[in-house]
């Protein structure tokens, strides 16, 4: 453990310089250099800042006694080899975590992509599937009409032989009749009736009358008048496409609304300024110069054509937080991580930027515990910013009643 103190200067990170045997603080004027006695672990090793002092932690890379604190009896030239070498190492380390870095981008970018094309196919199979069925059902339901077509014409075609034979069969039984009166009128005429005949089949008189009674009425005619429902979309209502049918017209009325509503005010607006992004970037333009209530506007008109874009809630909270609206400020901070979703590696910068700024507003309001956890998330998101965890250290301090600078 090492302490050193701080005379009236302000010390920030970049003035601290650490390698596993070289220890640096510059603060002009002053400057202490020390080559340690062995090697430290400086990823583990830690500074904190604050009370007037600087107070290391530092991490022996083997569990030993030293005799000093730095290396002693060393000559000039031994001490600017260790000063060039700690250089260099600290090069190579900023190289490695760089590239470090790149790579877990492009690995970040690559498994968004890979997640985007999976759902992309998903919801094409869907689709495809969704198809597949529809087709099937109908053609099963073609399929069936035309067995029932095919029945019905089957039906017609032997009612209308039975009637053709009823008919020859009446015929010839008349023929029979009067050929048959003229010898013997009684007998012929019973004999003739109970004998089979021959033709269409061996018909009796039970037989047709129990025919006669299984043909249908005729059907009487009439004129159905079918009338269709009026619809937006040109092809035909389907059970499964109603929802999406239903979703599609709910936000098509509510663009619709949303521009009506703004017609009036909009009628004077140039073309460019019925631009969100336009918009967007000349509220950005207005806040880096200070005129914090005409970026405000800028946003307010932005989100009023397009209230589906994080980051115009994002600035404006920005811009409340300059104008002490606090409230407001959290309000748009909780509105942009709602439309931040799903969290990806994309937008981590703006996720840790809403969760500040938000906990900045809860501080300012006194309402330390939830500030605390809001600098508590953004810090989960990017554990390396040393300057939200000295903030986020500084609300402990605040909530636990001990003194900090403020």
């Amino acid at each position: 453990y090492l302490s050193l103190p701080l005379r009236g200067v302000r010390v920030t990170s970049a003035n601290i310089f650490c390698t596993d045997r070289y220890l640096k603080v510059s603060v002009p004027p002053f400057l202490f250099e020390a080559i340690l006695y062995a090697p430290i672990d400086d990823t583990n090793s830690t500074a904190k800042i604050g009370n007037g002092i600087i107070f290391f932690t530092l991490y022996k890379k083997e569990v030993a006694m030293w005799d000093y604190l730095t290396l002693s009896n060393a000559n000039k030239e031994k001490l600017q080899y260790l000063r060039e070498n700690a250089v260099l190492k600290s090069h190579e380390k900023a190289k490695e975590e760089t590239e470090a870095k790149k790579v877990t981008k492009q690995e970040h970018k690559k498994y968004t992509l890979e997640a985007t094309m999976k759902l992309e196919e998903a919801e094409r199979k869907r689709i495809e599937d969704l198809k597949e069925k529809e087709r099937l059902k109908v053609m099963k339901e073609l399929e069936l009409w035309r067995k029932e077509q095919k029945d019905s014409e089957k039906q017609k075609r032997v009612q209308k032989e039975e009637e053709l034979c009823q008919e020859a069969e009446q015929l010839k039984e008349k023929k029979k009749e009067k050929m048959n009166k003229a010898a013997i009128p009684n007998e012929g005429t019973s004999e003739t009736r109970l004998k089979p005949t021959k033709g269409c089949g061996s018909f009796s008189m039970f037989s047709e009358n129990l025919k006669e009674e299984r043909l249908p009425a005729p059907r009487s005619a009439a004129t159905i008048k079918i009338n269709f429902t009026p619809r937006v979309f040109p092809t035909a209502l389907r059970e499964s496409r109603v929802a999406e049918e239903e979703e599609w017209l709910r936000k098509q009325a509510e663009a619709r609304r949303t521009i009506n509503a703004d017609l009036s005010e909009l009628e004077d607006l140039k073309e460019e300024e019925k631009n969100p992004d336009w918009l967007k970037d000349k509220g950005n333009k207005m806040f880096a110069t200070g005129n914090y209530l005409a970026a405000v506007n800028a946003y307010n008109l932005a989100v009023r054509l397009n209230n589906k874009l994080p980051l115009l809630y994002l600035n404006r909270a920005a811009c409340h937080l300059k104008l002490r609206n606090l409230h407001k400020a959290i309000e748009d901070s909780s509105k942009a991580l709602e439309l931040l979703t799903p969290p990806v590696p994309d937008n981590e910068n703006a996720r840790v930027k809403a969760y500040v700024r938000r906990g900045t507003a809860f501080c300012q309001l006194e309402l330390f515990t939830e500030g605390l956890q809001d600098y508590e998330a953004a810090l989960k998101i990017d554990p390396k910013n040393k300057t939200i965890e000295k903030d986020a250290e500084k609300i402990r301090h605040l909530i636990q009643g001990t003194p900090q600078d403020s």
